[in-house]
């Protein structure tokens, strides 16, 4: 056994690997609970997740001899015999090379499915990970010993002469003998622990190979989504490698998540094209004629000396120096719009492909928000007694979606009961602290709620002191009524097909 401290690492690596993988634990959340969850249950498991992104991303996988990794570790030379055995690694492998965000997804998902293995007891027992813990313990107390005799060397030499120099001598001898005794029966208990964990893996059925195949099919759907899902929902910019860490991990374990970029997608880009129609153009008029080389304002006199070879090389010159004559457009200015705000019912009636269109509607609506320089809110409400979801989806400078709270959106389904007059005293609270009127708020609901007298006057007085409007949607796959929607909306729209076609009025509203 070596004096120097051994390593918890099975797969060799270097400084820009660990760097690389430092860099996207660091961005990424997700990696640093599954470090942190799996450091709970055995020793040296950050370490693994390293070897783990090794034998991902490394081109060439070289391990090191047993007797130079930590006892502890032993548990995951095993894990990654099986990886490294399995068929699927090749495929893996060919997504991964050298690829540091896909490595990263990949050790992720595998490193999530393991620790679910291991919190199942379907990896080691219990009792197996008390003697792994029992071995790191054993191997800190014998490295201390080990440090305590060089400390003792040390202090040796400086009293080189003294009479405490035999005395420490004797304990540096003393403890080098403690520290090779210990050396030596703990590599005996790291070899009898790893004999008994391979002859439990070949008396059972390969528990890790799987993953690996689960890990696959997990990393093509995520590849896939990923850009269509940061096309349709992002927010215009590169997003950092560990925000598409995450974006990963949730579309590979949420398949709502790819049914709802895919509706949004078509949503979207029909809104789009039906307002840049209708609405998207200020009305403008031409109020001067001065100097400039604006080709889209130029003047048709000039475009005439184009014709002509001598005109045609003045026209260049004045094109250079900005002489050209063109006209001014003057257009009515329009006055900064409020907030807009959506009321989600999130009612156990709303399950299924309700909640999935109505989730489509609010991401619409909140790409026209940032489009219109907007904030945009959402407020996901069910039963008197289940608290509000209330979001901010884009409270940047920019008005860009913030994927995180778009993410905490799609996922967020409370179920029970419909109670509509909380969600809409909270978008009345919204609108009370913004400093600019002229909001909305659309209120998408497929059932029927009672609603005060005394509480839809106050609301009325309400809405026409902060000169908001109400648009509401009634999902009404079934039985439905609109007298409730009646008594506090503006505009109501009746959808029974939940289809990108069924938002036109909509989109045409806010």
């Amino acid at each position: 056994m070596s004096d120097d401290r051994r390593r918890p690492h099975w797969i060799e690596h270097d400084a820009y690997d660990r760097a690389a993988f430092a860099a996207l634990s660091a961005d990424s959340p997700a990696l640093q609970a599954l470090a942190a969850s799996g450091g709970k249950l055995l020793p040296h498991f950050d370490a693994f997740l390293l070897d783990l992104y090794a034998l991902c991303y490394k081109m060439n996988i070289v391990v090191h001899a047993a007797e130079t990794v930590a006892p502890a570790a032993a548990v995951y030379r095993l894990v990654l015999d099986e990886l490294r055995g399995a068929a699927a690694l090749a495929t893996l492998r060919q997504q991964t090379v050298l690829d540091e965000h896909v490595a990263g997804l990949a050790t992720l998902l595998l490193g999530e499915s393991l620790l679910e293995l291991l919190k199942s007891e379907r990896l080691l027992t219990r009792g197996e990970m008390l003697d792994v813990w029992n071995l790191a313990q054993q191997d800190e107390e014998n490295d201390a010993r080990r440090e305590d005799a060089a400390t003792a060397a040390e202090l040796e030499r400086a009293v080189a002469g003294a009479p405490a120099e035999r005395r420490l001598a004797d304990l540096r001898q003393r403890l080098l003998r403690e520290h090779g005794a210990a050396a030596g029966r703990l590599d005996q208990q790291a070899r009898r622990l790893s004999q008994t964990l391979n002859d439990a893996a070949v008396r059972r059925p390969s528990r890790v190979a799987p993953l690996l195949d689960r890990a696959l099919a997990d990393l093509d759907t995520a590849r896939d989504a990923t850009e269509r899902w940061s096309l349709q929902l992002g927010g215009g910019g590169r997003s950092s490698a560990g925000a598409q860490l995450e974006l990963g991990r949730h579309l590979a374990r949420n398949p709502k998540l790819l049914r709802l970029a895919q509706l949004v997608g078509r949503m979207r880009a029909s809104a789009r094209a039906l307002r840049r129609k209708l609405y998207e153009r200020n009305n403008s008029e031409v109020f001067a004629v001065e100097r400039g080389a604006a080709w889209e304002h130029l003047l048709p006199p000039e475009l005439m000396g184009l014709r002509h070879p001598v005109l045609r090389r003045d026209f260049r010159r004045r094109l250079v120096e900005g002489e050209l004559r063109v006209y001014s457009l003057r257009a009515r200015e329009q006055r900064g719009r409020g907030p807009l705000i959506v009321c989600l019912d999130g009612s156990s009636s709303m399950a299924g492909d309700k909640e999935i269109w109505a989730k489509a509607v609010t991401l619409t609506l909140l790409d026209i928000a940032a489009r219109q320089r907007r904030h945009f809110r959402s407020i996901c409400f069910s039963s008197a007694e289940t608290p509000l979801q209330v979001l901010d989806l884009n409270p940047r400078q920019r008005y860009a979606p913030d994927l995180q709270q778009v993410f905490a959106l799609a996922e967020y389904f409370p179920g029970g009961g419909t109670d509509f007059q909380q969600p809409l005293d909270a978008a009345l609270e919204s609108l009370r602290r913004d400093r600019r009127r002229r909001g909305d708020v659309v209120f998408i609901t497929d059932g029927e709620c009672g609603v005060d007298p005394a509480w839809v006057r106050h609301f009325q007085r309400e809405k026409a002191a902060l000169g908001f409007t109400l648009f509401s949607v009634l999902i009404d796959v079934g039985a439905s009524s609109l007298g409730a929607l009646k008594a506090f909306s503006d505009h109501i729209t009746s959808v029974g097909q939940l289809t990108s076609d069924a938002t036109r009025e909509i989109f045409l509203k806010v």
